[in-house]
């Protein structure tokens, strides 16, 4: 690979690393920016000469990291219970989808578990950006999801993973195309101008794209720890959520990162305690130390302390005739480091957003 195509590799991939941590504060443009670079960014490689080998697999990686982080957000930003509990089983959904696909490298796996979490989450941003979405039922955002899943992503999963298609390379053997999907599109929007429109509700606001502040009860460090403090526990469904979240995100990283040495068992099983380690942590910290009030901070005190676990499990598998890749390991030490931070930020402000949705929603 060229020097030149080496740094366009490393920007592209940088800015795939760095444009889904935009989407906690700016949810709609940072997803649809991300949404935009997984689109193109093979087309930049092809550009200047490289093709990535097994980009099938980083892609899918990359994919899992900002929906990774757009999940993250949906606790931290969400303030409708019903859309939270949708969101949530479409984002494991997929997450589960991805990981047999990089284990059993069947493309129709794809199809079955497509990524619908990712419209879904776009869906309710659009809404969030005049109205109320916590006056949406249950219904309706079920709804909103199954017509996603079925019209939408299904039909993108099958062009792109099963049949493999090229859009442009479509519509240059089949003209006709282009008549068509002209008619769509004014028909669709005819349909929203006409129909839809005219029956949204009043809005509850002005436009505003960034995230809605904070609620008072939990826009400090101090707050957050009290929260903690009287509310987690090591062993708890959080704490699993957080495993299994991280745990199966860091296998698929693991199918593409060259010089792994671990199975895919003991990756997991060795993430989990690390991410175990880090909840008592936590829980200490915010016990008697108190959280830093900076998140970039916070990120950089736990990414010292994982790396300085990650070093001394390495002195000791050593001492006992084990291996370990440490560049790797350091890897999935940052990448644990980081969605653990962004975890113990929003997950504290997503249980009091949807405990007020439930007492309000109690007649």
């Amino acid at each position: 690979m060229s020097t030149e195509a080496t740094l366009v590799f490393l920007t592209v991939v940088g800015a795939r690393f760095v444009v889904p941590l935009f989407i906690p504060r700016y949810p709609l443009p940072a997803i649809v920016t991300a949404l935009v670079l997984d689109g193109i960014d093979q087309s930049v490689f092809q550009w200047f000469g490289y093709d990535p080998p097994g980009y099938q697999g980083y892609d899918k990686a990359m994919d899992m990291f900002y929906l990774s982080v757009a999940y993250l957000s949906v606790l931290r930003n969400w303030t409708s219970r019903p859309a939270f509990q949708v969101a949530r089983f479409l984002f494991f959904y997929r997450l589960a989808g991805v990981v047999l696909f990089e284990l059993l490298h069947n493309r129709v796996l794809l199809l079955i578990f497509p990524n619908t979490f990712e419209y879904f989450f776009i869906a309710y941003e659009i809404v969030r950006l005049r109205w109320n979405p916590a006056r949406v039922s249950m219904r309706r955002w079920v709804i909103t999801a199954g017509c996603i899943w079925v019209f939408v992503k299904l039909p993108q999963e099958w062009w792109i993973h099963v049949a493999q298609l090229d859009f442009t390379d479509t519509v240059a053997a089949h003209p006709v195309l282009i008549p068509i999907l002209a008619v769509l599109a004014v028909g669709a929007a005819l349909w929203i101008w006409l129909w839809l429109w005219p029956r949204l509700p009043e809005p509850a606001w002005k436009l505003h794209v960034a995230a809605d502040p904070l609620p008072v009860e939990m826009d400090t460090a101090a707050e957050r720890d009290q929260w903690v403090s009287r509310h987690w526990r090591v062993w708890s469904a959080a704490t699993l959520e957080k495993v299994v979240l991280i745990g199966l995100l860091c296998v698929i990283y693991g199918q593409v990162l060259p010089g792994r040495r671990s199975s895919d068992l003991e990756l997991f099983l060795g993430i989990a305690a690390f991410v175990v380690a880090n909840a008592a942590i936590s829980l200490a910290v915010a016990r008697r130390a108190g959280s830093v009030e900076s998140a970039a901070a916070a990120f950089g005190l736990r990414a010292v302390v994982n790396v300085g676990l990650v070093v001394g499990a390495s002195w000791l598998l050593n001492q006992f005739g084990g291996d370990l890749n440490l560049a790797v390991a350091l890897f999935f030490a940052l990448l644990l480091s980081l969605l653990i931070t962004l975890d113990d930020r929003f997950r504290p402000v997503g249980q009091l957003r949807l405990e007020s949705a439930l007492v309000a929603s109690r007649p």
